[in-house]
């Protein structure tokens, strides 16, 4: 178990109560498609399935999986599934949507530091990303707990928003279509107050709880933290592609996903890490 310095540890608890909130503007939103207008494999880019091992069979835990939206991608593809999130209500969201479906997966509420004794059993891929990581203080603790829930030969995957789209803004600004620098690219300012009265998707605003904190995580730090924890990286991607449209402008491809048109600068929007654990 890891513990933070009090200051910290309301942090984590505003986010939790914020995510909570979040849960059910989520649930009802077009953004998530639960009402079967959107599949889960639509949250994958297809190199996420070529770099991970087959998944039928295989034990597999997703860390802060909210809805569970990309959770039962796994399921459906055979794999016995855990999903763990900080948020109750997100946890009781997702167990539904997974019976509505006849997926069998298991959903475990728990803050991600707290993982190892939450779940108590090690897999063969441990998975995250896609808005995870910014909501974690530090990742050296963050970077053990994924090295004790692997199995020997085990896989780590990283899929996460590329610091430079944090540094432009995630959720966008009102009738707004350039890439402008909002925030920070790099870590090293401490947690990032934000009022989260309104998420990144459709549907009315928070009533309660509309205060969130991040943490910037460059991608040379998320390496360096799996490295310590004595995994060993083996492929690290970077994506100018998106799941969602962030700007009005952005084109859509054959696989569902977004890009900037051709006419604007060719950026990283996403990046991936695939680190092992040796044995």
């Amino acid at each position: 178990m890891t513990t933070f310095d009090p200051r910290t540890e309301a942090m984590i608890e505003a986010n939790r109560a914020n995510w909570d909130a979040r849960t059910p503007i989520h649930r009802a939103s077009a953004f998530y498609g639960l009402d079967g207008s959107r599949a889960a494999e639509d949250w994958f880019a297809a190199y996420e399935w070529s770099d991970l091992p087959a998944m039928a069979g295989a034990d597999v835990l997703h860390l802060q999986c909210h809805l569970g939206t990309e959770t039962l991608a796994f399921a459906e593809r055979g794999a016995r599934t855990v999903g763990l999130d900080i948020s109750g209500e997100s946890v009781r969201e997702a167990r539904a949507l997974a019976a509505d479906r006849g997926l069998d997966v298991e959903y475990v509420r728990a803050d991600v530091y707290d993982a190892v004794s939450a779940v108590g059993r090690a897999f063969d891929v441990v998975y995250t990303g896609k808005g995870a990581l910014c909501y974690l203080p530090s990742l050296d603790p963050w970077a053990r707990v994924v090295a004790d829930l692997l199995k020997p030969g085990g896989s780590c995957y990283v899929v996460e928003f590329h610091p430079l789209l944090y540094a432009l803004g995630v959720v966008p600004a009102p009738e707004e279509d350039g890439l402008v620098l909002r925030n920070d690219y790099l870590s090293g300012r401490g947690a990032e107050e934000r009022d989260a009265t309104r998420t990144y998707t459709d549907g009315p605003a928070l009533t309660e709880s509309t205060v969130a904190y991040e943490w910037r995580h460059e991608v040379g730090e998320v390496v360096t933290a799996l490295v310590g924890a004595g995994l060993r990286v083996e492929r690290v991607r970077e994506d100018p592609r998106l799941p969602w449209p962030r700007w009005p402008s952005m084109v859509r491809d054959a696989d569902g996903w977004f890009a900037l048109p051709e006419s604007a600068p060719r950026i990283p929007l996403l990046y991936a890490v695939l680190a092992v654990k040796p044995g």
